[in-house]
């Protein structure tokens, strides 16, 4: 049983900052990728931000120059640092993880949290 659960979304101005945190638990033996990706009312899902386990990251055109993706393999935790917030920002966010769940497992499978509110106000 693996869980993802967000952290750190709320309202916020236009202008301001947010960090989320996405920490993964339970049967985990190694974690690839993580990444988040955010849904704005009546629009599609979109990626964010992910980064590899070395730490290689790739960002959304538009939120590059405005938000950091980080992440602590000894914590199993991604992070989203979010600067500059926009009201086009406002979406539910969530979190999502390649995950090895034993080291005889066939394949990793992904896993996603729940979501956490981002709303920007402008």
């Amino acid at each position: 049983q693996v869980q993802l659960v967000e952290s750190g979304g709320g309202l916020v101005q236009a202008g301001g900052s947010l960090r989320l945190s996405c920490a993964a638990s339970g049967s985990i033996f190694s974690i690839n990728a993580m990444g988040w990706y955010r849904q704005a009312p009546g629009k599609q899902r979109e990626l964010v931000a992910d980064i590899t386990r070395e730490g290689r990251a790739n960002y959304a055109d538009s939120v590059k120059g405005r938000f950091t993706i980080s992440r602590d393999n000894a914590k199993n935790t991604v992070y989203l640092q979010m600067n500059s917030l926009k009201p086009e920002d406002t979406a539910v966010y969530y979190c999502a993880a390649d995950i090895w769940v034993s080291s005889s497992a066939v394949q990793s499978m992904t896993y996603e949290g729940q979501g956490t509110q981002v709303t920007v106000s402008s």
